[in-house]
Formats: C-alpha cells, sequence, structure tokens
C-alpha cells in the first residue's frame, strides 16, 4: 500500500523503531505464517541471525528481546508496557519462550547468532528466522529487513512490494512522490498541503475515522509524556543517565505559572526529553516517523497549541483541528522523505531520523499558523538543510546519549525553520526536493561508522561508564 500518515506515526514501544519495533513486527510475522502453516507442533528447533547494525546495537535497543516476544506472537502497536516487563521476566526465568503464544522452546537471548560485521545486500538490518523438525529438516525459514519507522520487508519480494506500492499510489487520488508534484497539486487544485494528505487518506478511510486515529495517535504522545513524567531515576542500560523530565516539569510549574511565552523553549524541551527518556525505558511511544526523533514532532506540536498566536482563545474543536492539520501535513513530508530517501538511522544516518522529523514538524507547524503550500515546503526545506550530515552514534547503542537531547534541539529548529518561512514569500533558492536528495546522497557517502553501528564518533569516544 502507499505509504500513509498511519504508517509514520505508528504506536510502539522504546527505544527503537528500526531496532525494537519493526524486528518485533517481523519475528510476529513469522510466527503468525508459522502458525497459519500448520506446521507449529512439528517445530522442534529455533534459529534467529542478526546482521549488521541490528547485530551491532542490539542488545542497547532492546532487539533481542523484542524478537522473543515477537516470535511469541506479541505486535508492537497492541503490547502494553506491563506485559511487556510480565513475558520477558517469565522467558529470563524459565529460560523457555512460547512460539506462536503456544509451543514452549528452550530458547532466550544468548541463544541467538550476532553477525555485526556481516551486511546483507537489501539494507544493514537484516534478520533470518529458521525452524527445523526433531531430524533437523527445516520447516520454515524467512529474512526480514527493517528499513526504518518500524516498516519491514521480506528478502525477496522487495520488487513486488515496490510493485505493489507503485500500484496503489495510482489509485490516490492526488498522488505524489517529489515536493513539486506535492505543490503542483496544491497550486492546481487550491488545497493545503495537509489537504491533499487528507484527499488521499480518504481513500481508504473515512474523514471521521481519520480525524478519529489522529486525535488518537496525540493522546498517546500525550500520554506518553504524562507516564515519563511521574518516572524519576536513572534511565536502563548502564550508562546511569538521569531523567531530567520530572525536575524540570517541576521548576516549570513553578516558575510559569501562567504560560509566559518566554518559557516557549523550555516547555518544547520537557515536552522532547520527556517522550525520549520514555522512549528510552521501553515505554509507549508513537514513532514519529522513528522512536529515536520521537519527541520532535510532539514537542512542536505542543507549541503549536500553546504557543502560537491565537490559541489562548481557541475552543477545544479549534484545538483538535490543529492537531489533525499538523499531523496531515507533516505526514505529507514524511511521504517524501520515505519514497526518496530513508528514514532509517542504520542506512543514512541521524540525519534521516531527527532530520526528517525536524523538517515534517516545521512543516506542520507553518501549516497549522497560516503558511501558504511554499512557505510549508519552505520550513520544512530549511530544517532538514541545517541536519545535513548528522550521524547516529549513540554511546552503548542505546538510544540516551546524544539521541534524548538531539530531540530537543531539533525541535527548536524546526520551530525556528517555521517562523523562518513564514517571513518570507515561499521563494527560496534551495528546494526542499534538492535537500532530500542531498540527504540520501550524504547517507550513501556517510561512513558506516556513523550509521549506528556503534564503531565510531561518540559511541568510541566517551566512556561508558
Amino acid at each position: 500500500m502507499a505509504v500513509g500518515v498511519f504508517d509514520l506515526f505508528s504506536i510502539g514501544i522504546g527505544p527503537s523503531s528500526s531496532h525494537t519495533v519493526g524486528p518485533m513486527r517481523a519475528a510476529a510475522v513469522f510466527a503468525g505464517e508459522l502458525k497459519s502453516s500448520g506446521k507449529l507442533e512439528s517445530v522442534a528447533s529455533l534459529r534467529v541471525d542478526l546482521y549488521g547494525s541490528l547485530a551491532a546495537t542490539g542488545h542497547g535497543h532492546g532487539t533481542m528481546t523484542a524478537i522473543l516476544l515477537g516470535l511469541e506472537g506479541y505486535h508492537p502497536d497492541l503490547i502494553l508496557p506491563d506485559e511487556v516487563e510480565d513475558r520477558l521476566a517469565a522467558i529470563a526465568e524459565t529460560g523457555t519462550l512460547r512460539l506462536a503464544g503456544a509451543v514452549p522452546l528452550p530458547y532466550g537471548v544468548k541463544d541467538m547468532v550476532l553477525r555485526p560485521l556481516t551486511i546483507l545486500p537489501r539494507h544493514t538490518n537484516g534478520m533470518t528466522f529458521t525452524v527445523s523438525d526433531a531430524e533437523g529438516g527445516i520447516l520454515h525459514k524467512a529474512t526480514f529487513f527493517s528499513v526504518g519507522g518500524g516498516f519491514i520487508v521480506r528478502e525477496g519480494e522487495e520488487d513486488a512490494a515496490l510493485k505493489e506500492l507503485a500500484e496503489s499510489k495510482k489509485e490516490l487520488p492526488l498522488p505524489f512522490r517529489t515536493a513539486a508534484e506535492l505543490l503542483e497539486h496544491c497550486r492546481s487544485r487550491g488545497l493545503s498541503i495537509g489537504d491533499v494528505m487528507l484527499v488521499n487518506e480518504r481513500a481508504s478511510r473515512s474523514e471521521e475515522d481519520i480525524r478519529a486515529g489522529l486525535l488518537h495517535i496525540y493522546s498517546v504522545m500525550e500520554g506518553c509524556v504524562e507516564v515519563s513524567l511521574k518516572r524519576e531515576g536513572l534511565l536502563p542500560g548502564g550508562l546511569k543517565v538521569r531523567r531530567r523530565a520530572p525536575d524540570w516539569h517541576e521548576r516549570l510549574l513553578k516558575e510559569d505559572k501562567d504560560r509566559d511565552p518566554k518559557y516557549w523553549q523550555e516547555w518544547v524541551n520537557l515536552i522532547a526529553l520527556a517522550v525520549n527518556e520514555e522512549n528510552a525505558s521501553g515505554g509507549r511511544v508513537v514513532t514519529a516517523p522513528t522512536n529515536g526523533a520521537a519527541g520532535i514532532i510532539p514537542a512542536v506540536l505542543f507549541y503549536a497549541l500553546h504557543f502560537a498566536p491565537g490559541m489562548d482563545q481557541a475552543t477545544q474543536e479549534d484545538r483538535d483541528d490543529v492537531v489533525v492539520r499538523f499531523l496531515l501535513t507533516a505526514g505529507a513530508v514524511g511521504v517524501l522523505y520515505k519514497e526518496q530517501a530513508s528514514i532509517s538511522g542504520a542506512e543514512v544516518g541521524c540525519q534521516g531520523e531527527v532530520g526528517s522529523a525536524s523538517s515534517m514538524a516545521a512543516a506542520g507547524l507553518a501549516e497549522v499558523m497560516g503558511g501558504t503550500p511554499a512557505q510549508v515546503e519552505n520550513a520544512a526545506e530549511i530544517a532538514m538543510e541545517h541536519n545535513l550530515g548528522l550521524t547516529c552514534d549513540p554511546i552503548g547503542g542505546l538510544v540516551q546519549v546524544p539521541c534524548i537531547e538531539r530531540n530537543a534541539i531539533a525541535a527548536a529548529k524546526a520551530i525556528n525553520a517555521a517562523k523562518m518561512a513564514l517571513w518570507g514569500d515561499g521563494s527560496h533558492r534551495v528546494s526542499l526536493d534538492e535537500v532530500i536528495v542531498t540527504m540520501r546522497e550524504t547517507g550513501k557517502d556517510m561512513s558506516s561508522k556513523y550509521k549506528e553501528t556503534a564503531m565510531g564518533g561518540l559511541a568510541v569516544n566517551v566512556v561508558e561508564c
């Protein structure tokens, strides 16, 4: 199917969409196929091979435990944090996995085969699942790639997936792959960028369902912040990173009793930190468009709802309209990155995660603040232009340093980009399409050390403990 807003904004668990959500989804698909094939009861052994970045940083990202949950039949958008903790504790205690929720197998994290120096041709985030019977005969085997944002592709079906995508796009009323095509739809139809996205989304669901779905997505974002602000202490993983969001929130409540505009950046920082601290804890988050960049869009949307002109007089319906328009516009820009480049840190570095999220957020903010399509496109371009070359080098493979602060910095960049674009007339020298292509090419040229392999940058130059 064509990439839509609910693909780019999906509910999952932390800490990584490509290293946690995608692998869990792939494992769940494999388990489901095994169950439906009628071969489940014949399974005597299981083998999981992880390649490239999944193997190199999987322990820090929770890849292995996510796969265990997926093999038990759990899906990232449905499982709750309490279920995660209960099942992982049971597997650790018994050393037994419930394959597809039914067949007990002695299997755990230590049994997975890690191949960090082996990069499969399609993508660095590769994984192979194999089950055999008591005689050693292979019952079912499949290789998947986690390509960013929780999206997965099966080996051997890449061309078919691209063909299906192309065919499904033909069914859209206003298909687009580039910003130029998107702007032409706006010009010829007299629509905003968010309107174009809405027209396409209506091809598969009603406008009421779209609105309800997007408001639900934002409610999960808000819930993520609420939960995070109640947690204190250190983040898991051994880096001994202290949670800052609860203390910052308490201080803000004391210093800013009336939501003074001069504190806008402190609030934006707080929301971004809170979301990403919860993500680092394996909590429930919205991929936006990835987990590593999950705090940017909620933080900028918070700014739109609380600090944009006129919002102090807005009704609840007005506020809901802002949420829907913001996410539709951000989603339209996300489609451009997903189709022309990549949102995978393991493929193009953090410019593909934090950079794309900052660009999407800038576009959403510019739209709800009254920008023209040209100004919205300019805002998205400015934000990405100043995230080009951003590396993905988390210390210890954990989505904590520099990831958490990076979200707050990128949220502020998005707001500044939107304001700069709104002070212009929409005309600018560098187009969004040119920047997206540049990001893609920069990612290709970037050393693998800086693409989520824990082999360069902060990952090797900062002592973990």
